[in-house]
């Protein structure tokens, strides 16, 4: 009862609605608040902290900014969605606030834009080394099947794209990369699809934000060559995962390009499945039969192991 009735103290002011609001559209930082509102950043920031104070609002930093979203994991996160979903459509601060978002969202889109145009060529080279992208998504959701997935992690999830896959049977999805740059993308892809069940984070694939045993499905997209200690990110997505859940893993199989080191850091040229095999075995994860996409002259091949329902973290 005490929650709920926070929740509503919380909630039961013109900005801190307006804010619970624009937040529900995606994350937003301080900056972008301050901007959409017209309001000083002392101002946004206090009625900020009541919101995350009473379980409405999940705030969390990447580099130099703070950002916000509506509340998934909290008491008052269903509370949160019932407030917004009530707000009149003909609310005239409300639709003030949103076409100020959009000409935040076409900022960020633009700046997504430059970087995209600015390494639009080292992806283009080594896209073309392998099968065609199109393809190698329909093997990928081939392998994880049709059934509803409650949480998902995208570990490295670079433009957003298996998050925007997989929205559709996913409850709840979180993508984690350490580029900013790449964040960016991913808003801005995610927000363009209008999709809500799914959001980003900055952080490093050896120590994930994430609670222990929390994660039906996790994978690792083209993203293990670059790693310099595979072994220890496969033990860190090893402890997400609830018993039975699952971990997908699509990577470049051994190869002799050795231009993708020198140019394109990738620290390791592809995994054999002895290797893979082996560090899913270490970490009580029963793997299965991969499968290889040969393409010219790289070959991906997609791993799939289950977390032993007996194994506790």
């Amino acid at each position: 009862m005490e929650q709920l009735l926070s929740g509503l103290r919380a909630a039961g002011e013109p900005t801190r609605l307006r804010l619970l609001a624009l937040c529900a559209y995606g994350e937003l930082s301080v900056g972008e608040l301050t901007q959409i509102l017209s309001q000083s950043q002392p101002r946004v920031s206090r009625h900020l902290k009541l919101l995350v104070e009473a379980g409405l609002l999940d705030r969390f930093r990447e580099g130099a900014q703070v950002y916000y979203r509506i509340a998934e994991r909290t008491e008052s996160a269903q509370l949160a969605r019932t407030l917004v979903d009530l707000l009149p459509a003909e609310e005239t601060d409300l639709n003030r606030d949103l076409l100020r978002l959009d000409q935040v969202k076409q900022k960020r889109a633009g700046v997504a834009l430059n970087y995209f145009k600015e390494n639009a060529a080292q992806w283009n080279e080594i896209r073309a080394l392998h099968v065609p992208e199109a393809l190698l998504e329909r093997e990928f959701l081939d392998v994880i099947g049709d059934a509803p997935i409650a949480d998902f992690l995208d570990i490295g999830t670079g433009t957003g794209r298996l998050l925007e896959l997989l929205a559709s049977r996913t409850e709840r999805g979180m993508g984690i990369d350490l580029s900013q740059e790449m964040l960016t993308v991913a808003r801005t892809n995610l927000e363009r699809a209008s999709l809500r069940n799914v959001h980003v984070r900055q952080a490093d694939m050896y120590n994930m934000p994430v609670a222990d045993s929390s994660v039906d499905l996790a994978a690792l997209h083209l993203v293990l060559h670059y790693s310099d200690d595979p072994a220890s990110v496969i033990e860190e997505a090893a402890r997400v995962l609830r018993p039975g859940g699952r971990l997908v893993i699509v990577d470049f199989a051994t190869h002799n390009e050795e231009q993708l080191r020198a140019e394109h850091k990738h620290h390791r040229l592809g995994f054999d499945d002895s290797e893979i095999e082996g560090w899913l075995s270490q970490n009580k994860l029963d793997g299965t039969l991969s499968r290889d996409l040969k393409g010219d002259p790289l070959t991906v091949k997609i791993w799939q192991a289950t977390r032993n329902a007996g194994v506790t973290h």
